[in-house]
């Protein structure tokens, strides 16, 4: 099995703006480009930010030509993001909490979230998931944010051979000491690698945590962002092997 190389983007988002996220997006893609990385993923919601009341209006088709400019770039970059947004699978359809898969290949796939936080069903409905990402041999499922707090999504990931659990979430700071707990729980019972996307500014009312991380398969931390703002959280290793650092970013 080859060398992979991982990485989550810690950002931030500014509140109902598309454009000034694209943006974002495209510089924190770059960096982590001109490093290495394959797969680099953002947290719940990262291309409009955590905001309920306004998803209705921004919520996008997938192959929205509003996003037309990250699909290129992963495919310039060869690299594969996994970027938040709202999604509608329809033009007239409801609203879900999106996870699109910009493939290097130029390819779109989606997960949708599965399970929604108390108070969400009023902005979005529950998602169907979507299969995990192969990288090299690597099974790598996704999450976002609330699936994780149902140990029946881990446990189908696991099933379906994912060594690699990467969730996009927002935590703020009241959850993060119980939610990172359960999810370095995950990382130690299913002998996996599991990954934290957080919002490194406020969203949708909540002071996000930021503090985005990555445990081992023994459950140990292997590098956390220090607090919030933007960064990068890199992992590369092979065979269960896997050493992390985190790169601070520059607004």
């Amino acid at each position: 099995m080859s060398v992979l190389s991982l990485a989550v983007a810690q950002s931030v988002s500014v509140a109902g703006d598309l454009p000034a996220n694209l943006a974002r997006h495209q510089h924190l893609m770059r960096l982590a480009a001109e490093r290495g990385v394959q797969l680099l993923v953002f947290p719940e919601l990262s291309l409009t930010g955590y905001e309920p009341q306004l998803a209705a209006a921004l919520a996008l088709v997938p192959d929205s030509p509003e996003l037309q400019v990250l699909r290129d770039l992963a495919r310039e970059l060869e690299l594969t993001a996994v970027v938040g947004m709202p999604i509608r699978l329809a033009v007239d359809g409801p609203v879900l909490i999106g996870a699109l898969v910009l493939g290097a290949d130029g390819s779109l796939a989606i997960y949708s979230k599965q399970h929604l936080h108390a108070g969400e069903e009023r902005a979005f409905v529950a998602g169907s998931g979507g299969a995990p990402l192969s990288f090299d041999g690597e099974r790598v499922a996704l999450a976002i944010c609330a699936d994780f707090c149902h140990a029946s999504h881990v446990q189908a990931a696991v099933d379906a051979g994912a060594g690699v659990y990467a969730a996009g979430v927002l935590i703020s700071e009241g959850g993060y000491a119980a939610d990172s707990a359960r999810l370095q729980g995950y990382a130690r019972e299913h002998g996996i690698l599991v990954l934290m996307a957080n919002h490194g500014g406020p969203s949708g009312g909540w002071a996000c945590a930021g503090r985005s991380a990555i445990w081992g398969a023994q459950g140990q931390l292997l590098a956390a962002v220090d607090g919030v703002g933007e960064a990068l959280l890199i992992v590369r290793g092979s065979a269960g092997q896997w050493q992390a650092q985190v790169l601070a970013v520059n607004t």
